[in-house]
């Protein structure tokens, strides 16, 4: 199960994540976005993840930005994953390769579909809202449970300390992933919500793994 906490825009909460056992930390480069980081800033909050766990793996987060802009700051800032939040085409999306993440909003069946246009092999499914992202609103999760079953999907969307278990048993994905969930005001998280959340989602996995494991030899 991978655990990711987005939207980090201070050192000291991108170190604490890292030590409390996060697997991948979002970094918002998206100008538009409540949780925008700068590169310089970006590069200050990566270095504090990295200097408290050295395997932590940092995603960037884009809109319709330009791919050669994309590929520039993956690469400059190190970044493992660049989470692609816009209307970027399949081919931008190959270019990136394995680093590439796209995000779908999750609204109708229809949306499903929309998976199979693209080559890569992480999708994160969210919440429809203006802001890309990050809206602290629950999704559907029959949809994404769906998308789930046919991909490697990040479920994103309203989840909390207090609901992610429930959404990994009712979703089954590859990975959760919060903003809102764990923090005071855009950007500010709190150390005690992001220590619950990945609490609580490594309980759930192991749980469901180990249901998995019963019904296989039942």
């Amino acid at each position: 199960m991978i655990v990711k906490i987005c939207g980090l825009t201070r050192p000291e909460d991108a170190a604490f994540a890292a030590e409390a056992g996060a697997d991948w930390l979002g970094l918002n480069l998206w100008p538009k976005s409540r949780r925008f980081v700068t590169a310089s800033r970006a590069r200050e909050v990566a270095a504090a993840a990295r200097a408290a766990r050295s395997d932590i793996a940092l995603v960037g987060i884009f809109v319709d930005q330009p791919i050669e802009e994309v590929l520039e700051l993956c690469d400059s800032l190190e970044l493992r994953y660049a989470q692609l939040h816009g209307d970027e085409s399949p081919d931008d999306v190959r270019r990136l390769g394995r680093r590439a993440i796209k995000a779908i909003p999750l609204t109708s069946p229809r949306d499903l579909d929309r998976l199979v246009d693209y080559s890569c092999s992480t999708f994160l499914v969210d919440t429809p809202s203006p802001g890309r992202g990050g809206s602290g609103e629950l999704g559907d999760w029959r949809l994404a449970r769906s998308a789930a079953e046919q991909h490697r999907v990040v479920l994103a969307g309203g989840l909390t300390p207090d609901n992610v278990a429930a959404a990994i048993a009712a979703v089954s994905p590859y990975g959760v992933d919060t903003a809102s969930g764990v923090e005071s005001i855009p950007g500010h998280k709190e150390a005690e919500l992001m220590e619950r959340f990945i609490r609580a989602a490594r309980a759930a996995a192991e749980a469901r793994d180990a249901g998995a494991v019963m019904r296989y030899r039942a």
